[in-house]
This record gives C-alpha cells, sequence and structure tokens, in this order.
C-alpha cells in the first residue's frame, strides 16, 4: 500500500492512464482489417498495433515454418511490418489484408533463409524410422545433458513439423495450425487450392500415423506464441518506423 498521499495520487493517476489505454484497444479490436488500414494510413499507433497484435502469431509460425529458427522467424516478422507499414499505399482494399501481409512475411523469411542458408537434410532422404530415431536420440541427448524431461507429444511433434520439406511445411502451418481454409491458405502461398490440398496430403503422409491422428483429434498448439513475444515485435516495429519517418506511429501514443 502506499504510504504518502503523493504516492497514492500516482497509484490513481497510473491506473486511470491504464484505463484510458485500454478503452480505444479494445474498441479497435472491433474493427475490420480494411477500417484499421485506413486508420494506419493516417499513421494511428493503436491501429498498427492492432493490426500487429491481431497478425503476428500467423506471421511468425509462417517465417517459423521457413527458417525452423525462432530468432531468425522474428527478424522476417519485423521485416515484414516494416516493409508493409512503409508500403502501405500499394495495398488494394479489395483484397485481403491477411494474406496480402502473409505474403510478405512469407517472401522475408525467404531471403533471409536464402542468406543464411544451410545444408539440411529433406525428409525425402529419410524414412519413418530414421525421422523418429532421431526424434528420440535427440530427447535422450537432451535429457541426459541437462536434466530436463523426456521430450513430449507436442515436441515431437515440431520436430517432426521442422522436417518436413519447406512447402509442405508451410501450408501445413497455415492450414492445419493456424486453421485457416483452403482458400485463404492458397491465397497467403499465391498458389490454387489443388496444390493445397495435395502438399497438406503429402505433409500428413509423412509424419507417423500416431502424429497424424493427434492433430486430427486435437487442437495444435505448437510453435507457441506468448505475449513476451508479441510485444518485442510490437516495440521493434514502432522503434524502427520511429527512426526512419518523423511523426511515424508510436511517436505520440494515445
Amino acid at each position: 500500500m502506499p504510504g504518502t498521499i503523493a504516492e497514492l495520487r500516482a497509484v490513481q493517476a497510473a491506473g486511470a492512464e491504464a484505463l484510458r489505454a485500454r478503452r480505444p484497444r479494445a474498441l479497435l479490436v472491433d474493427l475490420t482489417d480494411h477500417a484499421l488500414v485506413a486508420l494506419a494510413g493516417k499513421n494511428d499507433d493503436l491501429a498498427f498495433e492492432t493490426l500487429m497484435r491481431r497478425y503476428n502469431r500467423r506471421l511468425f509460425r509462417v517465417a517459423r515454418s521457413v527458417l525452423r529458427d525462432e530468432s531468425a522467424a522474428e527478424d522476417a516478422v519485423q521485416e515484414a511490418y516494416m516493409r508493409a507499414f512503409t508500403n502501405l499505399e500499394r495495398y488494394r482494399p479489395t483484397g485481403n489484408f491477411g494474406a496480402w501481409l502473409t505474403r510478405i512475411a512469407l517472401n522475408e523469411a525467404l531471403m533471409l533463409r536464402r542468406r543464411t542458408r544451410t545444408d539440411t537434410v529433406s525428409l525425402d532422404q529419410m524414412d519413418e524410422a530414421t525421422l523418429f530415431g532421431a526424434c528420440a536420440s535427440t530427447a535422450a541427448a537432451d535429457s541426459s545433458s541437462d536434466g530436463v524431461e523426456a521430450m513430449n507429444a507436442r515436441q515431437m511433434l515440431e520436430q517432426a513439423i521442422d522436417a518436413l520439406p519447406a512447402a509442405f511445411r508451410t501450408v501445413f502451418m497455415l492450414r492445419m495450425v493456424e486453421e485457416l481454409s483452403i482458400n485463404e491458405t492458397a491465397a497467403c502461398l499465391s498458389i490454387n487450392s489443388a496444390t493445397v490440398k495435395t502438399r497438406l496430403h503429402r505433409a500428413q503422409r509423412r509424419l507417423r500415423a500416431e502424429l497424424t491422428r493427434r492433430f486430427k483429434h486435437e487442437r495444435l498448439n505448437v510453435f507457441e506464441f506468448d505475449g513476451q513475444r508479441c510485444d518485442r515485435i510490437v516495440a521493434v516495429v514502432f522503434a524502427r518506423l520511429r527512426s526512419i519517418t518523423p511523426g511515424a506511429p508510436g511517436t505520440h501514443r494515445a
């Protein structure tokens, strides 16, 4: 409890400020993408933030599916927002903003992967026994060296997804993890619906039967996107926008 009147007033002022911050934020959550983009075009901080928080998880998961590295995926997402927000006039309101943003994030991830490419082994070169034997060996090594518990089902699934070819992995992430429809996935990747279906079928076929049964009957929660990561991406993007454009989003907070 605050011990002085000054401290009490400071607490009350902080509470009032928090309420003021929550009211407009709650209102913006109900706005459509097109409405938020229109406000963002006028450098509205909350519109930018609402869009980022709305799509952070999807973009992170798409970038993560390409790069298979969380730190690199964050970098790709930040670059995608910078490219999108500094070229917002190129977005056409008749299109799907989420798909447009996802394509930008995918392209950023692909460019980053090309710059940092290392030799990888395709799942085409591994049978199921080899793949999941490697997963089990990794779990055993982690358990013996770090004293951590044996790898659980979610960790095994994440490793199995990581081992998929990139084209299959990205479709799987959007369709099964993010739960986009076939048409939405096709729009995000600029491919047709038939290709989405084919890649998804092949991805599923490459995962072991028990893992396939798991994601058919349970809601997936892999490559978790937590609030701290979301806050970090929002803060970094605002800081970068302020550094290149006077009066850019984040310069003045509502």
